[in-house]
């Protein structure tokens, strides 16, 4: 492998600074919450003891500061996993390359990261407002295809290849679980699950404008394959997490359940309920 990148590869900023994120080593906590909103970081910030960092460049927004004695920072990454794509890769970069000359660090760390969003569930059983932690994910936009090194595969994977139906799809899908190793803080959550990270907002999610979907029973066949929600970062954070060596986990506010026409009353309750019960969790 060659230790020494090119300035095309790892692109930094005026001041050091890897290139999208705008962040400094010094600038992240080894925990990482990671929202995709812009607007919430502020709303999870305000109940740090201290913010020391405050810094942002386009939909990518960080605050660093202390909870209970503890450095913590949380991030916005945006929609999507062609964003995660670039804020695990330059978070693992802070981390794992020393910026100045270009080369990989010989000691490798591992970041804590926790994903903290919110979901619509394909499960009718599963009620609005309560907390849903990913253990399986299923990606199928495809990124992790383009990484060479890429493997996974467990019960779950295996039976749900098995059975999905739709033959253009399946090529994309990839697989991922989560850090074993962090459930224990999420133990009392109402529900533990099996999350599809999709491509989009519309079609993929079986929502129809002017444009017809694949297919009007995409949602109960999914859920028939055994997944209970979907999202559109989680695929991305797992894997990328398994590639790097890094630590996460997503938890997520059901805030819609599809199959019964509900929707959370006041989804900017929801929100601070799920900020106040992962940080009583996360920092204790």
């Amino acid at each position: 492998m060659i230790n020494k990148l090119a300035a095309s590869e790892l692109v930094l900023n005026d001041d050091g600074s890897v290139y999208h994120l705008n962040l400094l080593p010094e600038d992240i906590a080894d925990k990482v919450l990671l929202v995709g909103d812009p607007d919430r970081v502020p709303k999870v910030s305000k109940f740090f003891d201290t913010v020391e960092i405050k810094k942002n460049k386009r939909e990518f927004y960080t605050h660093t500061g202390t909870l209970r004695g503890e450095r913590i920072t949380v991030m916005s990454t945006g929609i999507g996993t062609e964003n995660i794509d670039i804020v695990m890769n330059e978070l693992d970069a802070l981390v794992n390359i020393d910026l100045k000359e270009k080369e990989f660090k010989k000691n490798h760390k591992a970041l804590q990261l926790f994903r903290m969003g919110t979901c619509g569930s394909v499960n009718p059983d599963i009620e609005v407002n309560n907390m849903l932690v990913t253990q399986n994910v299923v990606g199928l936009d495809g990124l992790l295809h383009f990484y060479q090194d890429y493997q996974f595969e467990n019960e779950f994977s295996k039976n749900f290849l098995e059975k999905f139906p739709y033959e253009r799809i399946k090529p994309m899908l990839y697989f991922a679980d989560w850090a074993e190793e962090l459930s224990a803080l999420y133990s009392d959550a109402k529900y533990k699950g099996n999350t599809a990270t999709f491509p989009g907002f519309y079609a993929p999610q079986g929502r129809q404008l002017r444009l017809k979907a694949l297919d009007d029973q995409f949602l109960e066949t999914l859920n028939d394959l055994g997944i209970s929600n979907f999202e559109m970062e989680t695929s991305a954070i797992y894997g990328l997490s398994k590639l790097l060596g890094h630590k996460a986990i997503t938890v997520n506010c059901v805030i819609a359940n599809r199959r019964r026409g509900e929707f959370a009353s006041d989804h900017h309750a929801s929100e601070k309920m799920m900020i106040e019960w992962v940080l009583d969790r996360v920092i204790q």
